[in-house]
């Protein structure tokens, strides 16, 4: 789950991460308030999930209540990349004197937390690492020893952070490694890290991602979930149960397993198409989660083909396939399938396929992963 940034500020500021006074308003007059309290001057900063709100006219400098009045006038109801701004974050104006970037996050392949360290802060750190990757310092944190502030202080210091910052940054690490671990976070980001003329080390930006299995642990986290964004995709996904996660692309993707799935997205960009959708529909792939897939799928208008990916393992390929002949039954879909089964009784499932007089423009059956994923892209291309 993704926090918009005024929620991550909140979430920092439990782990005592010093952010900027200020608070969220949805209306002008609700700006104006928060602007008197937090003080003069002070930014206005659109709220949406997507980089790139300064150049769209997102973030705003006010001096008074009257510039705070125009510029929340303007940012609210904004459309940036296709987010509609709801709601503004108003913070009392930070004098910078230096910016860094810092964050935690899991690195699988290792099976350690990752920290990345970098004096090079408020620019894309894809930007930073693909023109000097020397500029960002990578350690890894063992879960089990935890961070110490003599460790941050040397990855400070590794970092080329400047010597007045670096006890402020290492102190500001093992509290954002609290955030990280303590607070379940997939990731946690500050960009920037900022220094101030006064000396202080504080978090002007909050990029927070929390890791939905670590829900139960967290009833507070219902907060967030009622300003969870969702497409109209997402939304029917939801209504019916499904991992679903909508993307730009027009081959749709079904597959068993968020790996396989992962997977199927990857291949599909191998052979250059672009996924619609991630789409795990788990281990049972019955004709009711087949027919609820396929529906979500097809309401999606950019979809051109559909790319079923199984690999049956507890999951058996008969049932899968009978699935699919019932939910061809029930959804008029516009785009055709391609499908990869295999694994567990995928030779009795291909064969029910075969039978079902399903024509081969709605039904292709391919035996791998990449010469499935080449159909799935040609069809859709065509």
């Amino acid at each position: 789950m993704d926090l918009f940034e005024y929620q991550g500020k909140q979430y920092f500021a439990r782990f005592d991460i010093p952010v900027s006074a200020g608070g969220v308003a949805v209306t002008v007059d609700q700006a104006v308030t928060v602007a008197e309290s937090a003080q003069y001057p002070v930014v206005v900063k659109a709220q949406v999930q997507v980089g790139g709100r300064g150049k769209a006219g997102g973030i705003k400098l006010a001096n008074n209540a009257d510039e705070v009045r125009t510029h929340a006038g303007n940012i609210l109801g904004m459309d940036i990349k296709g987010h509609v701004v709801k709601r503004v974050w108003v913070e009392h104006a930070s004098d910078i004197d230096e910016e860094y970037y810092a964050s935690f996050t899991l690195d699988r392949a290792a099976k350690k937390h990752l920290l990345m360290l970098s004096a090079q802060g408020g620019v894309d750190i894809e930007e930073v690492a693909e023109k000097d990757p020397d500029a960002i310092v990578k350690l890894h944190v063992n879960p089990v020893e935890g961070l110490s502030v003599a460790v941050a202080k040397k990855a400070a210091v590794d970092a080329k952070i400047p010597a007045k910052a670096q006890d402020g940054v290492a102190e500001i690490l093992v509290k954002l490694y609290r955030c990280f671990t303590e607070g379940d976070c997939d990731l946690a980001e500050i960009n920037p890290l900022i220094l101030k003329p006064t000396g202080e080390v504080h978090a002007l930006d909050a990029k927070v991602s929390l890791d939905a299995n670590a829900d139960f642990r967290h009833p507070e986290w219902e907060e967030f979930k009622a300003t969870v964004e969702l497409d109209d995709r997402e939304k029917l996904a939801r209504d019916k149960g499904l991992q679903y996660i909508g993307l730009d692309g027009y081959v749709g993707i079904i597959a068993n397993g968020a790996g396989l799935a992962m997977s199927t997205l990857d291949v599909v960009n191998q052979v250059g198409g672009k996924a619609a959708n991630f789409l795990d529909i788990g281990g049972g792939a019955n004709a009711d989660v087949m027919a609820s897939a396929l529906e979500v799928i097809n309401f999606d208008k950019n979809v051109k083909s559909i790319f079923i990916n199984i690999f049956g393992g507890i999951t058996r390929g008969e049932e899968v396939a009978k699935g699919i002949v019932e939910a061809l039954g029930r959804v008029d879909l516009r785009a055709p399938i391609v499908i990869r089964l295999d694994g567990t009784n995928a030779e009795e499932g291909r064969e029910i396929l075969r039978n079902a007089g399903i024509p081969e423009s709605k039904l292709v059956s391919k035996p791998t992963m990449l010469e499935a994923a080449k159909a799935a892209v040609e069809i859709a291309k065509k």
